[in-house]
């Protein structure tokens, strides 16, 4: 039985009451009592006028709808619609020019240009697998994927293959030369290294010396300057290793000892809270904020099994060097690490508020926020240990789903709300906003505005953002196919205008300009051709789904000077608005075959049921889910909105019928339950679809597609996630 504890006028999760009071509270110098009752008199100012801002995308939705179904089909005249939008107050006047003044920000955020993973921190494993993915073998990064073709004939035994070795070898040793060449010669006639007074020198194979052709790319080095076990090099603001050792498997076939080259590869990590994450309990929950809090003590840990051994997985220490001059150099060995909290729109039970859940969000940014006081507080473990997280002080929060200006606005007073009650300087906590709902999309400028002392990242979050396109529209016209959804016009204006606002607010030197996930994390030749046009269209980060599509996105960084393509860019005429306010939609009447509406359906249901069988069955909230091609795709809410929104679409329009749906989810419950099969804690749904929650779960997410608040799917996921657990609880029938 759920018991709670009074703390007028809120009441506390046991379970989360005594985790803050034993766990969060302790050596944070904040007092239980005026946390507790300062957050209560906050959430009880901020709670209504929450509900008030969320009835207002509510209203705006209904009036958009309205309009669309006074003037159908995908021919609508823009101007008339850009009338009504600003009219309504969707679209809001765009005020004078201005500069963003955060300060205290740490320098993987204000200056370093570089990868950014994004992580559920609900698995302590992989929590720690990304923090600690600030370095990255290239070695192994390249000789475990595809980014080298393998051989057809090649053994795949496990035992190494000195062909691809070689191919390895070769791959690293020009991106050495791309780099960082020297002043005559290879690094692949290297046969040796050795720092000679303030440089670098080089043996060739021909017996004649060279030196960098930069010399101020030496940073340090480890071990002996005659002979280093470790040469620190640095380009484009980001280090890389060569590690020397004529011991090691590789390094005694190598002619300079090279065992390995190790690049600075994950700057900052999103640790989430969010759409990664299947958190619908306070005990679940309070396991989140558990992990969070670990990383931010330097304590968290994870066991995991490798082979016949159990390996013990901590936060990795800080890398030690010295310079040519003789000086230390301490270099992080971890990635900076963020935290997503929920998006306004989720409720919790955790905390209520005269009987009534409270916002989820409220008690994220408290609890997080509290958790990382064990980071920045002055004369705690981590201000002098190995371990911090931030060397500037700050706490760095990013928002989900937040809808316009207004939300932007109302989320800066959350935060400096949780500052007073934690007694931190004004602006400590910075927020990171993601632009993945077309309402702060089309107002992008003046949601930077009303966070400008403590914006710290914007992000083209496409996938939410295109499930939001979707329902925006829903009533206007049927949707393009999924395959044509990133030809669309709006796309990529909205990807130019996230640049293009973001430099002209001043986000260089104080902000992230960010880019969305590459999703197949198994097709990494595919992503290092793709991906580089993250950093050249101005982006300082994007990202990655794994710390090695890390290490090989880093690559593109040194092939990009993100610095100088962003004052390239600075002042090129802006994204058109136009553009970006033009949905996907199909503008005749479709001539698709039965065929390929039928292929459709299957693409969608079987991504839909993929994921959710692992939400509702296992409490999984990101999963690698083969698609209906059997391509791996990370998958997580943002993929599963744009397809029960695009399904949901279809059939509002009459591409389909309900039972051509049912019809392709009763097929792909079979396909995903064989993909499964290998799994032995996998429960199949094709045996009794009419009794499967998760199949329920699937059915509903389509079929009430349209009434879902913007499309989003966590409340049905929620119901059905604690249904599956009631059922499977001890005494349940």
């Amino acid at each position: 039985m759920r018991t709670t504890v009074k703390v007028d006028p809120i009441e506390v999760d046991k379970v989360l009451f005594d985790f803050v009071a034993r766990e969060a509270l302790p050596g944070t110098g904040v007092d239980e009592q005026s946390f507790w009752k300062g957050f209560g008199s906050l959430v009880s100012r901020l709670a209504p006028r929450n509900a008030a801002l969320l009835a207002e995308r509510d209203r705006l939705q209904a009036l958009i709808d309205a309009w669309h179904r006074d003037h159908p089909g995908a021919q609508f005249d823009a101007r008339s619609y850009k009338t009504f939008l600003t009219d309504i107050g969707y679209l809001v006047p765009e005020g004078s020019a201005f500069t963003v003044n955060t300060a205290g920000v740490d320098a993987e955020i204000a200056h370093i240009a570089g990868p950014q993973l994004v992580v559920p921190v609900s698995n302590a494993r992989y929590a720690l697998n990304a923090a600690n993915a600030r370095w990255g073998s290239l070695y192994d990064a390249l000789y475990g994927t595809d980014a080298i073709p393998r051989d057809a004939n090649a053994s795949r035994s496990g035992a190494y293959d000195p062909e691809r070795g070689a191919k390895v070898i070769e791959f690293a040793r020009n991106f050495l030369d791309a780099s960082f060449p020297l002043s005559v010669g290879s690094h692949r006639d290297a046969v040796g290294y050795r720092i000679a007074g303030p440089g670098l020198d080089i043996k060739l194979r021909s017996g004649s010396t060279a030196s960098l052709a930069d010399p101020g790319a030496l940073a340090g080095f480890q071990g002996e300057a005659t002979a280093p076990s470790v040469v620190l090099l640095k380009h484009h603001g980001l280090h890389v290793e060569i590690h020397v050792d004529r011991q090691h498997l590789i390094g005694r076939g190598d002619p300079a000892g090279i065992s390995d080259v190790v690049i600075e590869s994950a700057i900052t990590t999103i640790q989430d809270c969010e759409d990664s994450v299947a958190a619908t309990s306070t005990e679940d929950k309070v396991g989140v904020y558990r992990n969070w809090l670990g990383l931010m003590r330097g304590t968290l840990e994870a066991h995991l099994e490798k082979g016949s051994k159990t390996v013990l997985r901590r936060l990795n220490p800080d890398r030690r060097y010295r310079t040519a001059a003789g000086a230390e150099l301490v270099l992080p060995g971890r990635s900076l690490m963020l935290v997503r909290n929920v998006g306004h729109h989720m409720l919790s039970d955790a905390v209520t508020l005269d009987g009534a859940p409270l916002p989820e969000t409220f008690i994220d940014a408290a609890v997080t926020s509290l958790a990382a006081l064990h980071d920045i507080r002055a004369g705690s473990a981590q201000r002098s240990g190995a371990l911090r997280n931030s060397h500037t002080g700050s706490v760095y929060i990013v928002k989900p789903k937040m809808h316009g200006p207004e939300e932007a606005a109302f989320s800066d007073e959350l935060f400096a709300g949780i500052e007073d009650i934690l007694k931190l300087p004004r602006h400590t906590l910075k927020i990171g906003i993601m632009d993945e709902e077309r309402r702060t999309s089309v107002n992008l400028a003046e949601c930077i505005r009303a966070v400008r002392n403590r914006v710290v990242f914007i992000n083209t979050g496409f996938l939410d953002r295109t499930g939001d396109e979707i329902h925006t529209s829903m009533e206007a016209a049927p949707v393009t196919r999924k395959s044509d959804l990133k030809k669309a016009v709006w796309l990529d204006a909205y990807e130019r205008q996230n640049v293009d606002v973001g430099l002209a607010c001043g986000l260089r030197g104080h902000a992230q300009i960010g880019k969305g996930m590459w999703a197949m994390p198994d097709l990494m030749a595919d992503m290092l051709k793709a991906k580089i046009a993250h950093p050249m269209a101005g982006a300082n980060t994007a990202w990655v789904p794994s710390p090695t599509a890390a290490t090989l996105h880093a690559l593109h960084y040194h092939q990009v000077d993100v610095a100088e393509v962003q004052e390239r860019l600075k002042d090129r005429q802006r994204a058109s608005l136009d553009e970006i306010l033009t949905p996907p939609l199909v503008k005749t009447t479709p001539a698709w075959s039965a065929a390929e509406i039928e292929e459709e359906l299957n693409n969608n249901a079987q991504s839909i049921l993929g994921y959710v069988v692992r939400w509702i069955d296992s409490g999984v909230g990101c999963s690698k889910v083969p698609d209906y091609f059997n391509v791996a795709l990370m998958e997580d809410r943002a993929t599963l909105r744009i397809s029960s929104q695009h399904v949901a679409n279809w059939l509002h329009h009459g591409i389909c019928t309900k039972v051509q749906v049912m019809t392709a989810l009763q097929r792909m419950a079979k396909v995903v339950d064989e993909q499964n099969a290998g799994d032995p804690a996998y429960e199949p749904m094709s045996p009794d679809l009419d009794h499967n929650v998760a199949f329920h779960a699937a059915c509903d997410l389509i079929f009430q597609g349209r009434e879902q608040p913007n499309g989003y799917t966590e409340i049905i996921l929620t119901a059905r996630r604690k249904e599956k657990t009631l059922r499977k609880s001890p005494g349940s029938r």
